[in-house]
């Protein structure tokens, strides 16, 4: 996995699912956390960033998802149990099969790799008082660019 840490700094490659199905976005968390996220994960070297979203869809939900546009191009800094991290992300429009069933109104279980995971799709209206984290998606989520933007982002809540 593409990412390395030097004393108290990290760096981490993530590419990242943006899944929106009636008018509900798809986060998740490790059962342990108090905040969200999209889902996604770390690139393995050399591996097109695509396929690193279709392998962990694969992984922690058993379901074979369709990957369209980039969205965004986001590098993050944000500090985390004394670390201070450095995330450079990629965000693509991710699709489930068709006849995946979209339960919206309960939470569901993935896996990633010991950890457990929660699964939950949030309205999109309710964003704005979500802890979901990068911040800068609570309120980029409700309004998707037409091209790929790149963001500079430091989280400090």
């Amino acid at each position: 996995m593409i990412s390395y840490k030097e004393g108290n700094k990290r760096f981490n490659y993530r590419i990242v699912g943006v899944c929106i199905y009636d008018g509900h976005v798809l986060l998740h968390r490790a059962v342990t956390d108090d905040f969200w996220a999209l889902p996604g994960g770390r690139a393995e070297l050399l591996e097109y960033s695509p396929e690193t979203l279709r392998r962990e869809m694969k992984e922690e939900l058993d379901v074979e998802v369709d990957i369209g546009r980039l969205l965004w191009i986001s590098e993050n800094f944000f500090e985390i149990e004394g670390d201070t991290w450095h995330e450079l992300s990629l965000y693509f429009v991710m699709n489930f099969p068709e006849g995946y069933v979209h339960n919206t109104s309960a939470e569901f279980r993935g896996i990633e790799e010991d950890e457990r995971l929660v699964f939950k799709w949030h309205p999109l209206s309710e964003l704005l008082n979500t802890r979901l984290y990068p911040t800068f998606l609570r309120e980029s989520l409700t309004n998707l660019p037409n091209t790929p933007v790149h963001i500079l982002h430091q989280d400090k809540d």
